[in-house]
């Protein structure tokens, strides 16, 4: 009896330990950040009229240009928390063709 006992509790025990993906919260999952960190102060800093050089001292290179010949930069900062949704800040700049800065767009929603 005692060693129905002891083969069972090895059973579960093993079930339990090969089953830990199963426990979410239990698994340690790092922080994934990718991308541009910009902070707000920084964004306020940036506005119409400025040339590209500006805008580089003042947040840096860009994590993407368009590559089909308009004058758009994409500053993109995408956040994976351990269990958590992913989040993603995308700012767009656009520039005229004598590099001075048009439009602005901050998206900070990422949906799925």
């Amino acid at each position: 009896m005692r060693c129905k006992t002891l083969t069972a509790a090895a059973v579960v025990l093993v079930m339990l330990t090969a089953g830990c993906s199963t426990f979410e919260k239990v698994v340690y999952r790092p922080d994934i950040n990718q991308g541009n960190y910009l902070t707000s102060t920084d964004v306020a800093k940036v506005h119409k009229g400025m040339t590209q050089q500006q805008v580089a001292y003042t947040l840096g290179t860009p994590m993407m240009q368009d590559p089909f010949g308009t004058k758009t930069w994409f500053y993109v900062f995408r956040q994976q928390p351990g269990h958590e949704k992913v989040t993603q800040q995308t700012l767009t700049l656009t520039f005229d063709s004598a590099g001075v800065l048009t439009d602005m767009q901050n998206k900070t929603a990422l949906t799925q």
